[in-house]
């Protein structure tokens, strides 16, 4: 479940108070996952192994994001027109 949004009046310490409260419905929303993912015989060092890798392909996507972008300013192009060149879908 996603928690609710929170619309701060202005006042800096209510705003703090909602971002609590939001931050309280993440952390419980986590450990509900957690607990499923448990119950459906994940290990907790499976999941850590698994959390630490999609970190990893994550920084390296991010990489050669970044490196798209370099060439397609170089070539004049969008990164866009670049996708087909490196067989690459839209949604990679």
């Amino acid at each position: 479940p996603s928690p609710r949004s929170c619309q701060p009046n202005g006042a800096d310490e209510e705003a703090l108070r909602c971002e609590i409260e939001e931050l309280k419905q993440k952390d419980l929303a986590l450990d509900q996952e957690i607990s499923q993912l448990l119950s459906e015989g994940y290990s907790l060092e499976e999941l850590e192994k698994h959390i630490s890798l999609l970190h990893e392909y994550n920084d390296i996507k991010d990489a050669g994001q970044m490196l798209l972008g370099k060439l397609a300013v170089i070539r004049g192009v969008t990164t866009k027109q670049l996708y087909p060149e490196y067989d690459l879908e839209l949604s990679d």
